[in-house]
């Protein structure tokens, strides 16, 4: 009879959280601020009333505004919807 030696190798993994993205909603010149703050609501089902307002008033005022933090695929979708509203939308790394 032969023993084998089995080596067991470490199971526990490092994980690392996924990175996050910045959706970011910037002003335009033709879309009724009713409008952009409807879409906002509609695309980010988590965002209320009074945050799409602030949103809104953000881009208006200074030409961009963050709308939502989150993983690259999500931040990809919202992007996108928003885009496909007629709204300008741009996603970078949140640093």
């Amino acid at each position: 009879m032969s023993v084998e030696t089995i080596e067991k190798r470490s199971t526990s993994t490092v994980r690392k959280p996924a990175p996050r993205y910045r959706v970011l909603l910037h002003n335009d010149d033709f879309n009724s601020m009713e409008h952009v703050v409807q879409t906002l609501m509609s695309t980010v089902s988590s965002l209320t009333q009074p945050q799409a307002v602030n949103i809104m008033m953000e881009a208006h005022m200074s030409g961009i505004a963050l709308v939502i933090t989150c993983a690259q695929e999500h931040a990809e979708f919202y992007c996108e919807t928003l885009k496909n509203h007629g709204l300008t939308s741009t996603i970078e790394p949140d640093e």
